[in-house]
């Protein structure tokens, strides 16, 4: 039997996956605060009065930044009304190095602001 190496994976994203995300948590006036309730979702899929109490927001902008991400398929939520928990979406998942390659240059260009 002979042993196969894989040296290298490459990841290709479609092209509108990646302006959506850069338009998402970049290219608008409440992309840091989606930026913080996507990094908490990724290892903490909650509803979204425990998020908002977890990552310090107001209840209704957790709720309409929920509702955005929804909306632009990058969360999912399971059950329904106010219990419901919200989980990344396979979207997301799928593309989750647009999303570090957002976060990772929007904290350069922060640290270089001041």
């Amino acid at each position: 039997m002979k042993a196969v190496t894989i040296k290298s994976l490459q990841v290709v994203t479609h092209p509108e996956t990646k302006k959506l995300f850069w338009f998402m948590f970049a290219g608008t006036k409440g992309g840091m605060n989606r930026i913080k309730i996507m990094l908490h979702l990724q290892n903490n899929p909650t509803n979204t009065h425990k998020l908002s109490q977890e990552v310090g927001m107001d209840y209704k902008g957790v709720q309409h930044h929920l509702k955005v991400l929804t909306q632009n398929n990058l969360v999912t939520k399971v059950g329904s009304n106010y219990g419901g928990v919200y989980f990344p979406s396979e979207l997301f998942e799928g593309n989750k190095a647009v999303f570090d390659e957002v976060v990772t240059r929007l904290s350069k260009e922060s640290q270089n602001a001041y």
